[in-house]
């Protein structure tokens, strides 16, 4: 069955995801550090991990399999979820993919040396409703897409 894991700490779109997913009848694991309060979402499994700097990450990448979809904005867990077959969304609704990856975490280690140097100050561009709104339809899409896929070919 399709799932959903959330690297929930930092996620702009937790609620959207619970929105989406309740529609559905997914599950949902939102991953963190600490104790999230979301409301009383039937299909959410809070996990709070406290093993340390990638602990979050590890755990999603554990659990995830493919046919399931990621949410980070991390673009190095994204990596790692690709590589488990998972499709993995940002919180802007920009899909990370197999031909993307690779410069996605070059652009990354890039940006990373160049504000260590003082080239470059601050971050991207602030969280936006229009943001919110391509991650809701890019969110449905692919739900949508997985579950024609798995008609396609029924597992075992």
């Amino acid at each position: 069955m399709l799932e959903i894991f959330v690297d929930a700490d930092a996620c702009p779109v937790k609620d959207e995801v619970i929105l989406v997913a309740e529609r559905h009848g997914l599950p949902v694991h939102m991953v963190g550090n600490s104790w999230m309060r979301l409301g009383g979402a039937q299909t959410v499994n809070r996990v709070v991990v406290t093993d340390g700097f990638d602990a979050a990450d590890n755990w999603i990448v554990e659990h995830i399999g493919a046919g399931d979809i990621a949410i980070t904005a991390d673009i190095r867990l994204a990596a790692r979820c690709l590589e488990r077959g998972a499709r993995v969304l940002g919180p802007t609704g920009k899909p990370f993919t197999e031909s993307g990856i690779g410069m996605a975490l070059a652009m990354r280690d890039l940006n990373e040396y160049l504000r260590d140097t003082g080239e470059i100050r601050g971050g991207g561009p602030s969280f936006s409703r229009k943001d919110r709104s391509r991650f809701l339809e890019a969110l449905d899409q692919t739900i949508q897409s997985l579950k024609r896929d798995q008609k396609k070919s029924p597992g075992p």
